[in-house]
């Protein structure tokens, strides 16, 4: 009965006219003929039925009455690709497309057939005919934009994203798409305009505002990408993932009770787990409220007993506190055999040490290597506690006797080099921290050491200098590493650049006597005498039994005295 139907609307379109298209798709060459309508009709009838080797047959038929025309060609592709025929519908555009070089459905369907099987290339091939024949078709131009970035072809990208916008000022998605490619491209600032844009034009856009706050932290703005994240929580279907982001952005900028405010949050939302107990802990250590981070160490460890990191960080809070006594309790309830046990004891050495024990200092890490043999960390813990007994030798001499098993671990060599500089033996100390740099050419430390040895020593200047600028530029605002700068452009003789750095270094570390030092002789060979006294009279009052700045505030007077 359907079937009658159907012919029998087919019919009235024939006498109507001599020649029909199906009447939801665009003029694309010549149109049916009254046979191919038919076939066409009935095959479009039985697909919809699920019959599918007949509606292949009837548009088969349909394309051998009229050869000329795309639509039974292209339902062929649709019924071969539906039916998991992909070579056959591919073959089946193909043939369209040379049938009807200007219509454009063949090409959107080829490059979303292509983008599916991962054939970016190829997709782009159709998809740039496709976007050709009609620039402002939105899903064309999106889906040929997103291939071309996974190609690394940004600037067609845009260029074709801008063509659309052109067309379609009000094209919220095509701005926010031109956003996205530039953000690929690291221009975050053309990335924020076109968020802005899209976000002007469709303010509900959630993902536009998260994009925005994640370009806003690309350029280091902040306080920005805070205050958008904020606004996507207010529309935000999954709100868990950005409140855990703004967490980690308020904690990597020391924000901390802005932290917990939202730490809190995800407790109220019955979504707080061990990892925000443990934020949560560690925030209090940092703000020194150390009553409260005992608090939630102890109840976590009243949940699980064995979780040793948490017995760390609760005997770190004691030991904050001074509560030296139950911090050493803590400690030692770390089993040996647990990750942070060479921590938990270099804790114990330290409360040691501190309280005048320094026989049971060493004991307790000599017995913590008797029993973990093979924990470095333990051996450096040990060289270090020599060292600051006044026994770098001693600390020497455990070293050298693991040498063989640890020599290619940066942190050994580095441990030996500070204790050979400690022992005034200055070309074994740069040996080893050469060793360092070559073992791993990212330690900021090392390069420093290298830097400021050489200048100290007035040597190789210019490769301190390199190594110096290569601790910078791993670690830029360290106080320590530019007034190493600072003083190597001082025994370079080039004292307003030493005056410059070391002036910054001071502004970083104020209460460092060395830096003071450094800044007073800088303006001492720049015969700024007043402003050297300045600075010698600081360091002294820092550093009161050294006797070489007394030695350089006499020097100055006596000048004054002699000038007068």
């Amino acid at each position: 009965m359907l079937r009658y139907l159907v012919c029998c609307i087919g019919l009235c379109l024939l006498a109507a006219c001599s020649s029909v298209r199906p009447a939801d798709e665009p003029v694309a060459g010549p149109v049916f003929s009254h046979t191919g309508l038919g076939a066409y009709a009935q095959a479009r009838i039985a697909w919809n039925e699920g019959d599918v080797d007949r509606a292949l047959a009837l548009a088969r038929q349909a394309q051998t009455a009229d050869a000329t025309t795309p639509y039974p060609i292209m339902l062929e592709a649709e019924i071969l690709l539906k039916s998991g025929r992909i070579q056959e519908a591919l073959s089946a555009i193909d043939r369209a497309i040379k049938v009807a070089p200007d219509y454009r459905p063949p090409y959107l369907l080829g490059g979303s057939i292509m983008s599916s099987l991962g054939k970016t290339k190829e997709a782009v091939f159709y998809l740039r005919h496709a976007v050709r024949l009609e620039p402002g078709r939105e899903d064309a131009v999106l889906h040929l934009a997103t291939n071309l970035m996974q190609l690394f072809e940004y600037e067609e990208s845009v260029t074709v994203l801008k063509g659309l916008i052109k067309e379609k000022p009000e094209s919220a998605v095509g701005n926010y798409y031109l956003a996205k490619v530039y953000s690929q491209m690291k221009l975050y600032r053309e990335a924020i305009s076109y968020y802005q844009r899209a976000l002007e034009l469709r303010p509900e856009l959630v993902q536009a505002i998260v994009d925005m706050a994640i370009s806003h932290e690309a350029l280091g703005e902040y306080d920005k990408a805070i205050a958008a994240y904020k606004k996507a929580l207010d529309d935000a279907e999954n709100r868990a993932p950005l409140i855990q982001h703004l967490i980690q952005l308020f904690i990597q900028n020391r924000r901390y009770e802005d932290a917990l405010v939202y730490l809190k949050k995800l407790d109220e939302m019955g979504l707080a787990t061990v990892e925000t107990n443990r934020k949560i802990g560690l925030i209090y250590l940092e703000l020194e409220r150390y009553d409260e981070a005992i608090q939630v160490f102890s109840k976590m460890l009243e949940s699980d007993p064995d979780a040793h990191q948490m017995r760390l960080y609760l005997g770190s809070a004691y030991e904050e506190k001074n509560d030296l006594a139950q911090a050493v309790v803590e400690f030692q309830k770390i089993p040996t055999d647990a990750a942070v046990y060479p921590e938990a004891v270099g804790h114990l050495a330290f409360i040691y040490k501190e309280q005048g024990k320094g026989k049971e200092a060493v004991a307790v890490l000599e017995q913590a290597i008797a029993a973990n043999q093979d924990k470095l960390d333990l051996y450096l813990s040990l060289a270090t506690l020599h060292d600051s007994l006044h026994q770098p030798a001693g600390g020497l001499k455990l070293l050298q006797g693991v040498e063989a098993r640890f020599s290619t671990d940066p942190k050994f060599q580095f441990r030996m080099g500070i204790l050979f500089d400690k022992l005034g033996k200055r070309p074994e100390s740069i040996e080893r921290m050469k060793k360092v740099v070559e073992l791993n050419p990212k330690d900021a430390q090392a390069h420093n050491f290298l830097g400021y040895t050489y200048a100290e020593m007035g040597i190789n200047l210019n490769d301190a200098l390199n190594h110096i600028k290569k601790a910078l530029e791993i670690r830029p605002d360290d106080g320590f590493f530019i007034d190493s700068l600072g003083w190597v452009y001082y025994q370079m003789k080039r004292y307003d650049d030493a005056v410059r750095y070391l002036e910054q270094a001071t502004e970083l570390v104020p209460d460092d006597p060395t830096i003071l030092e450094h800044l007073g002789d800088a303006h001492h060979a720049r015969k700024e005498n007043k402003q050297a006294l300045k600075y010698y009279k600081k360091a002294k009052a820092l550093d009161p039994k050294k006797k070489e700045l007394d030695e350089k505030i006499r020097r100055i007077i006596r000048g004054e005295l002699e000038e007068k």
